[in-house]
């Protein structure tokens, strides 16, 4: 268990322009910053503020999808955010489920700053949530329950890849995010094939066949949604202002996504439609 830890209070008044332009610059040239991204706690909060409340919009469509599947992930198990950044994919989670429905979070990243921040995030906002983080030197980074996932394959070298499919393998069921770009939908395609023998897909198929996208015919195509923004974002004058430094479209809001759970798991898995659907 960790101690919550103070991190800056950010708000537009207080928000530093200058680290969130730096962070840009670090996020457009590519994926060889890794860790480097973050360089204090107030980087961490600057972001969590502005760019990843976009990837929560992400997590909130996805979330409101498996509601209307009527899955719900497996009871009593701890969640997992790995690769958690500033760990908003699993604050929103938590928060959507309930912390009642894990038994605790781990959060786990390549940067100390990034598990400290989302470690002392969480537990402000869920009090009596327990939560953990490996030491860095630990290879070993538990059994989780549930994984969380989010916009990491850009950034993931071979052992980076090799550590998440360990991560993988040890789930229980798989909550996945990443960009809606071609190439990031066709890396997480290949995943499902992938993981299908293992897992029972929930999302976004309908169904356990292979992916019709990998037909030599549908090569252009790619597996994307759109999330919608909350109301009234674009008469924000601080949302729009920060779009256009930071050259976003508050208007879209592109995502690729999966959903596991491990077969044979429960019996009848939640959300799955009946044979010949």
């Amino acid at each position: 268990r960790v101690e919550a830890m103070k991190h800056p209070r950010i708000t537009w008044q207080t928000l530093d322009w200058a680290a969130l332009d730096r962070l840009r610059e670090t996020f457009l040239a590519g994926p060889s910053a890794g860790a480097g991204y973050w360089t204090s706690l107030a980087d961490l909060a600057n972001y969590d503020f502005t760019y990843a409340q976009r990837i929560a919009w992400k997590w909130d469509a996805v979330l409101r999808e498996l509601r209307l599947r009527g899955w719900t992930p497996p009871p009593n198990r701890p969640l997992l955010d790995w690769g958690c950044g500033s760990g908003v994919a699993g604050r929103r989670v938590l928060e959507f489920f309930g912390p009642d429905t894990f038994a605790g979070l781990r959060v786990f990243d390549r940067s100390q700053l990034a598990i400290e921040f989302a470690a002392g995030a969480a537990q402000e906002v869920f009090p009596g949530l327990r939560v953990e983080f490996p030491d860095r030197a630990e290879q070993e980074i538990g059994a989780p329950a549930v994984l969380v996932v989010s916009h990491v394959l850009n950034e993931l070298d071979e052992a980076g890849g090799r550590a998440l499919r360990q991560a993988i393998d040890r789930a229980d069921a798989v909550l996945w995010v990443e960009p809606g770009t071609h190439a990031d939908s066709r890396a997480l395609i290949a995943m499902r094939e992938a993981l299908r023998e293992q897992f029972v897909v929930m999302a976004p198929c309908t169904h356990q066949a292979d992916c019709g996208l990998r037909a030599a015919v549908n090569e252009r195509h790619w597996c994307h949604h759109f999330a919608a923004p909350p109301p009234g974002l674009m008469a924000d004058g601080d949302w729009v202002r920060f779009a256009q430094r930071a050259g976003i479209d508050l208007r879209s809001v592109p995502y690729s996504f999966l959903v596991l759970e491990r077969l044979g798991l429960r019996e009848p898995v939640p959300g799955v439609l009946p044979d010949g659907w």
